[in-house]
């Protein structure tokens, strides 16, 4: 009877590899994925943006926005609390690449850890070391954009100001949510990095095991983006306002 071909080791140089590029194929490719599917498909990013700017235009009608600014500084405290909590594993990961010897031996003591070479553990550290540095990029620079929103906030033009006609407080309701939907957009990247760093962890055990948590991911992620049940929660027809100011429903 013949027998079959046996599976490539999991020190295997060019398994490792291949794991390594369907890791890259995934992540890229369902950014992009996402990016233009959202353009003309509700997910949640583009609803959410139409929430945005519901709440810009809701903004120009009261002179009162303290609850506005409350919002966006909550906004604000969430991605500085993600970008703080990123430089804390930033720390540990290197803290863990200086003893990687220690590290492996204690990882080799799990029965279902493959054995591999210290090279390419260490090489997997400094994959994960590498995502965690753009998530920490990510949050930071969507911390600066919820900043800008604070900005925008403060140079809202106020009900009733003469000097400012309907166009340009359409124009600057359009500006307020582009810039709030871009830092959400950061947030976003970043958190998506720390889904996928976390299936890179399942690399240190085995790289099938790597593949699969990877296409896990991203099925995660599509589930959530495009088919929750808080996507079809949201999925109302958003207020618009006439040129009068006063709002309609669409629908």
């Amino acid at each position: 009877m013949p027998t079959l071909p046996a599976l490539p080791a999991a020190d295997d140089l060019l398994l490792n590899l291949t794991a390594f590029a369907w890791f890259l194929v995934c992540w890229v490719g369902y950014s992009f994925y996402a990016h233009y599917k959202g353009r003309d498909t509700a997910c949640l990013a583009s609803v959410l943006h139409l929430y945005r700017k519901d709440w810009m235009n809701r903004l120009l009608l009261r002179d009162q926005r303290v609850a506005d600014a409350s919002v966006i500084g909550n906004l604000e405290r969430n991605t500085a609390f993600f970008a703080s909590s990123t430089l804390l594993i930033l720390a540990g990961l290197i803290t863990v690449l200086g003893a990687t010897d220690r590290a492996q031996s204690l990882l080799q003591e799990l029965p279902f850890v493959a054995t591999v070479s210290r090279e390419v553990s260490e090489l997997k550290l400094l994959v994960l070391l590498g995502i965690f540095v753009y998530a920490f990029f990510t949050f930071s620079w969507g911390m600066r954009q919820y900043n800008f929103a604070s900005v925008l906030l403060g140079a809202a033009p106020l009900m009733g100001e003469k000097s400012v006609n309907e166009s340009e407080r359409r124009a600057f309701a359009e500006r307020g949510a582009r810039v709030l939907s871009m830092a959400a957009h950061e947030f976003n990247l970043g958190l998506r990095a720390y889904y996928f760093g976390l299936a890179l962890l399942s690399w240190f055990i085995n790289p099938w095991l790597f593949m699969l948590c990877t296409a896990g991911v991203v099925g995660v992620l599509y589930r959530r983006e495009f088919h929750s049940d808080v996507l079809r929660a949201m999925m109302v027809t958003p207020t618009r306002f006439n040129d009068s100011g006063e709002r309609n429903e669409e629908g």
